[in-house]
């Protein structure tokens, strides 16, 4: 395409998001012409020279600022490439009339209470969940659960505060826990708050696809092959394909594709995380957007297109039917943090890089900065990618790279308020 025939899409970017190269390449692969909003203050946008920047948290004083300096020039897509922006993403695509979810659903996806209701009233396999508020007592919610349980917090993601419990005592330390964590990160009582419901025993897969008036496509199921038992869950190896029989794997297309439509999911990509027991496939998360981290990375469809190239064809209005993934089996490690400190040194990353069926390595964790494992992290220490022609060579090939890397870590000194001042 050239000159006016270039598709536009609007690009809703989260400065730290490691969506955004990726996006942003696949963009330029396709021609398109992208208009960036990044989530910064005003103040921040100026100092920083960012031509249209906003906060995503506060969509309406957001969205008149999109369709104002869109009136020009309306895209023909919107874009949110991460949870933070699915909210504004819908109401400004609604407002000029192109594909997307509507609002509440946006708001189903994000809210975990909100989208355990709906799972519910729709009849969607998910684990029984009761809210509570962030101020009520540990010891009071014990007495109204079932254990072993599961401490989770409403708004965040990627595992961020989510423990098990097995008894009175671990809920009640679980829920400080994940208490703290949630009022670090600013959020306000009346919209926060804490679900305690039931752990599922069984495996976990992770299922990526795309909706087309609430039509799924599956593009992939990962398999996790670390057992998830808590007390927390940290997410380390998917691979590719499933090894799963055919009529599992159906059941897990099924339970998707009628959570999405509970909670009101129509269009565009969608990320789903499920457990798989004996009585079926049970919905633990599902998110209006695709796989997080550089995950992603590791698929290819057809001839030779990325994940991100898919979505973005699809929001332009494209045909992606037929869009097969290829034959080999692809893996990912996202490399958990083993403690607390600060990161000095990295060994052993040239080692890991040469085992075979290993196809990168990449340390995404900065030198001498701090690091924190989850349930308080939000990142990885990097990732390890792997393909070959089965899936079980996958999985030892990403193992045997992360034996090969050492990574040191010294503790964090806090200076009391006496000692800073005096120093």
């Amino acid at each position: 395409m050239s000159g006016n025939d270039r598709k536009r899409v609007l690009m809703l970017l989260s400065p730290q998001s490691y969506r955004n190269a990726a996006f942003l390449k696949a963009s330029e692969r396709l021609d398109l012409d992208v208009i960036k909003a990044i989530d910064v203050p005003e103040a921040l946008a100026r100092e920083w020279g960012v031509e249209l920047g906003i906060e995503f948290g506060k969509p309406d004083e957001a969205e008149p600022k999109l369709i104002e300096h869109l009136s020009d020039q309306p895209p023909d897509a919107v874009i949110s490439l991460d949870d933070s922006a699915t909210l504004l993403a819908s109401r400004v695509a609604a407002r000029l009339n192109l594909p997307h979810n509507a609002p509440d659903a946006a708001v189903a996806a994000r809210d975990k209470w909100i989208m355990r209701q709906r799972l519910y009233e729709h009849g969607v396999r998910a684990p029984q969940a009761q809210r509570f508020d962030l101020d009520a007592e540990p010891a009071e919610v014990a007495e109204h659960v079932r254990f072993p349980c599961v401490v989770k917090p409403n708004l965040l993601s990627g595992s961020r505060g989510v423990i098990r419990a097995d008894n009175p005592d671990e809920l009640t330390k679980a829920f400080h826990r994940t208490r703290e964590i949630l009022k670090g990160d600013g959020f306000a009582r009346e919209t926060a708050g804490i679900l305690i419901e039931d752990y599922l025993p069984g495996i976990e897969v992770a299922l990526e696809g795309i909706l087309t008036d609430g039509s799924l496509q599956v593009l992939a199921l990962f398999d996790k092959p670390d057992p998830l038992e808590g007390p927390y869950f940290e997410e380390t190896i998917y691979t590719t394909p499933s090894k799963l029989p055919e009529e599992v794997q159906e059941d897990i297309a099924r339970s998707t594709e009628r959570a999405s439509a509970a909670l009101g999911l129509r269009t565009g990509p969608v990320h789903a995380e499920l457990r798989i027991n004996e009585d079926g496939a049970w919905i633990i998360e599902i998110a209006g957007r695709s796989i997080g981290g550089l995950c992603s990375t590791i698929l290819e469809f057809g001839t030779g297109q990325s994940l991100e190239e898919l979505i973005l064809r699809h929001a332009i209005g494209e045909q992606i039917t037929g869009q097969s993934r290829s034959d080999n089996a692809v893996g990912v490690m996202m490399i958990p943090i083993p403690k607390q400190g600060i990161l000095r040194e990295v060994t052993g990353v040239e080692d890991a890089r040469k085992v075979p069926a290993v196809t990168g390595v990449e340390i995404s964790a900065k030198i001498n900065h701090p690091i924190v494992p989850l349930p308080e992290g939000s990142s990885y220490l990097g990732f390890i990618f792997a393909q070959t022609d089965d899936v079980d060579k996958v999985e030892a090939a990403l193992r045997s790279a992360h034996e090969l890397l050492n990574f040191r870590i010294s503790s964090q000194i806090r200076l009391s308020a006496q000692s800073a001042s005096s120093s």
